[in-house]
């Protein structure tokens, strides 16, 4: 059987860690080298990665001190032995059969198997209310997908990888959404990627969680990292770069969005700049845009300051 390298980077979880690990243990596809990175914890964390190291010889532990999730799971891909590549965030949990039904679906000389998710403010999903539609995809209408964030969306942990789509590719260290500067560069390296809405992932929501920390280095990240993959997207893909930056513009008018809604007048001001300063170093044309996008670019070339207002007034985008 192939070996699948089961990445999870580890920090302060100890409410939820349990349950992420017997998820994994419990895989029907059993040859699973499961790599725990205690990314410097100050809970109960390491030590119940221990633990579970003395219980199942397929665990490998690395203890490092505290450098983001990002630095946790190059640490763990430095030493991952597997054919395959997977990864589990430390307070989620996933069906006894994803890696095994991932794994059947690569056996098509496909090189990223991607499933579904569920939110989940719980440890009881039963997975059994997913329906199992799958799509084939080339490179091109993959990475069209990622863009209009459909399928194959920058979330690495529903994915299982060939190790080939990673070799080089590592993810940013330092920032808060490591994730967005990683996906589109393995979605690049694959010939052949299926997408199936089969659910086998349990996304765990919780207001602690770095997905719902909003603050404004955050927002400047994600903006940093549309533009970054724009250039990605420019570079390799020029017949998507239209579509894409049209994307960097959308997450322009959301982040400013957050901002205007959240945060103070000096930090408004200080967003503000920064955007439009993005928005003109990379100029869109409104040509061929559906009506509402035309009208809602146009207003924020105009006014960025008011378009968010009047956005958040009538409740869209957030």
């Amino acid at each position: 059987m192939d070996l699948i390298s089961v990445i999870v980077p580890v920090y302060n979880v100890e409410k939820y860690l349990d349950r992420c690990v017997e998820s994994i243990v419990n895989q029907t596809y059993k040859n699973l080298e499961i790599i725990l990175v205690n990314d410097g914890s100050t809970d109960n964390s390491g030590q119940i990665c221990d633990v579970w190291a003395e219980k199942d010889n397929r665990i490998r532990v690395i203890h490092q001190s505290n450098m983001g999730g990002g630095a946790a799971r190059n640490a763990a891909l430095e030493i991952a032995k597997g054919d395959y590549i997977a990864f589990v965030d430390s307070d989620d949990y996933i069906a006894n059969d994803m890696y095994q039904y991932l794994h059947n679906l690569m056996e098509t000389e496909t090189d990223i198997a991607e499933c579904g998710y569920v939110n989940v403010d719980n440890d009881r999903e039963d997975f059994k209310s997913a329906g199992n539609n799958i799509f084939v995809c080339d490179t091109k209408k993959a990475m069209e997908y990622h863009i209009l964030d459909k399928y194959f969306k920058q979330m690495p942990v529903t994915k299982l990888y060939k190790k080939k789509c990673i070799e080089s590719v590592r993810f940013p260290v330092g920032t808060k959404i490591d994730d967005e500067y990683f996906t589109y560069k393995t979605i690049g390296k694959a010939n052949k990627l299926v997408h199936s809405t089969k659910i086998c992932y349990a996304y765990r929501q919780h207001s602690s969680s770095v997905m719902h920390s909003a603050n404004v280095e955050k927002c400047i990240q994600a903006i940093e990292s549309r533009v970054e993959r724009y250039k990605y997207i420019k570079e390799y893909f020029p017949e998507l770069e239209q579509l894409c930056l049209k994307n960097v513009w959308g997450t322009c008018i959301y982040q400013y969005q957050v901002i205007l809604k959240c945060y103070k007048k000096d930090d408004v001001k200080a967003i503000l700049d920064y955007i439009k300063r993005i928005l003109d170093e990379n100029t869109l044309s409104f040509d061929g845009l559906p009506f509402k996008e035309k009208i809602w670019f146009s207003i924020a070339k105009i006014s960025l300051h008011f378009t968010c207002w009047i956005r958040n007034k009538l409740g869209i985008g957030l």
